[in-house]
């Protein structure tokens, strides 16, 4: 019988079950969207039981389609969107409120007290983390000080909170029936609550944030068996979670200190492999873990986050109708030569890296009569790649190390125009493999490294195969000059709220 690794993928817009063969090769897949609600301007929620239930279409589905049996799947790993909280009731399973997304910018006030008081960089020495609107922990503040109900079922037990990971996990392992409360180090490291050296909560934080301990659930390496699922996997080994970034790493094979990749999807996010010994940014970056498997040391990153890269395609296409399809967007901007002079700082939701500027709002600017919608295309699509150079600059500057290279995966990087200005912008390769979808895979090698469907990380990286490589064209004069524009429309950004 033939065996196969399996990963349950939950991003931010949709949820994706992969099936993956010993060569880490795509057998089949199956893909379900998920409603994005926006009560308010600046608040964004799912509905976690809408998560669950297209998570248990997407594994029927994918099976079904494979003609795949549940007994051939060896393993099943577990990758999310990170920041995004839920907290339901444990002996029904009812969340108490939507799923608060790691782009919402409700808590912007919690925040900004918090920064007041203690100083935006107060809890950075411990979980690597700036304090803002981005991760878990003011959310689930927000929800105790706003749900009538919580408070005292957080203190006597009852409500628990998961980032999406801990709450598929609970289900997928018997829900009410003795589900698993747990989430992993990557996860975790994503909260504002997590010590980044002893791997769990820190006391401290909790007491400043007003969260009772018993609430969170329990710290577990990326790789390790947790337990078994039950219904539809029925006896499948639940054996790996890592949150997207973190997995899309573990995809790319970066094991080696210095090894970095960029992950293009709603976001854009660039992790830099630093090794057994987590570097703290002075540069605005975060530090994170990178995974942990099994009993090893813990491995750490240094992050830079961008809040909108395929969002802004989205927002091309929801919002303004200049195109039909995402992938229209390459064409559009392929009817100009330039961007015109135009430059779009998306800043929807504030600034993440470099900058952690929540009272930033997007800006078009240096637009003329002569500026089409084919400039506003092209810059849509430049936004990402300038986006991209601001955290390698930050990189280089913390981890003292030059790429030579950068490994790509993601939705958007079968945009060759992006990726031939990527390239352009960052003076070096930028390298796709042949296997993009890196998150899905990166959480299937996890799974299969811990019940030993593959033997070592020199194995997962003999799987990695070159796809398409971009070289820069661009001279360093203009590409300079251009940088210098950009740096002056995200000063434009600033101050606006």
């Amino acid at each position: 019988m033939t065996k196969y690794v399996a990963a349950i993928d939950q991003g931010t817009t949709s949820t994706r079950f992969m099936i993956f063969d010993k060569q880490g090769k795509i057998v089949d897949c199956a893909q379900k969207e998920h409603q994005q609600i926006y009560p308010q301007p600046g608040w964004v929620e799912h509905d976690p039981l809408e998560i669950w239930s297209c998570t248990q279409t997407v594994i029927k589905d994918a099976l079904n389609k494979s003609n795949i049996t549940v007994a051939e799947i060896t393993a099943v790993g577990i990758t999310n969107q990170r920041e995004t909280i839920v907290v339901w009731n444990k002996h029904t399973g009812k969340p108490y409120y939507n799923a608060i997304v790691w782009q919402d910018t409700r808590t912007d006030y919690i925040c900004n007290q918090l920064v007041k008081d203690l100083g935006i960089d107060y809890f950075r020495p411990i979980t690597g983390l700036p304090i803002a609107t981005y991760f878990s922990a003011p959310r689930i503040k927000w929800l105790l000080e706003n749900i009538p109900e919580l408070k005292a079922a957080a203190a006597n037990g009852d409500a628990i909170f998961g980032t999406i990971d801990t709450f598929l996990i609970w289900h997928l392992t018997g829900g009410t029936a003795g589900g698993l409360h747990i989430t992993d180090v990557t996860n975790a490291s994503r909260t504002l609550l997590m010590n980044l050296k002893t791997l769990d909560w820190e006391g401290e934080i909790l007491e400043i944030m007003g969260i009772p301990r018993q609430m969170l659930p329990e710290i577990r390496p990326s790789s390790a068996i947790y337990g078994q699922a039950t219904g539809i996997l029925a006896g499948v080994p639940i054996a790996a979670d890592l949150g997207d970034q973190q997995a899309a790493l573990m995809g790319q094979t970066c094991f080696q200190v210095g090894d970095a990749k960029n992950t293009y999807g709603t976001g854009c996010f660039m992790l830099l492999n630093t090794g057994e010994q987590p570097v703290f940014s002075q540069h605005g970056l975060l530090t994170t873990v990178a995974y942990k498997l099994g009993d090893a040391a813990a491995v750490y990153a240094l992050e830079g986050s961008i809040a909108i890269a395929g969002a802004l395609v989205q927002w091309l296409r929801d919002n303004l109708g200049l195109i039909q399809t995402s992938a229209e967007v390459e064409v559009l901007a392929s009817t100009v030569t330039d961007n015109g002079g135009v430059y779009f700082v998306p800043a929807f939701s504030g600034l993440f890296a470099p900058y952690w500027r929540n009272d930033a709002r997007g800006v078009i600017v240096g637009m003329t009569r002569y500026t089409n919608k084919g400039h506003i295309a092209r810059a849509v699509l430049e936004a990402t790649a300038w986006q991209t150079r601001e955290v390698l600059e930050a990189m280089k500057e913390d981890a003292q190390v030059n790429l030579t290279a950068l490994k790509v995966d993601g939705g958007m990087v079968y945009n060759n125009l992006l990726m031939q200005f990527q390239s352009d912008v960052l003076g070096v390769p930028v390298i796709r493999p042949q296997v993009a979808e890196t998150t899905a895979l990166g959480a299937a090698y996890a799974a299969g490294l811990a019940t030993g469907f593959w033997g070592s990380l020199e194995e997962l990286s003999e799987n990695w195969l070159l796809d398409q490589t971009w070289e820069a064209k661009m001279d360093e004069v203009e590409r300079e000059g251009c940088y210098r524009l950009w740096k002056k429309a995200v000063s434009k950004t600033f101050d606006w709220v």
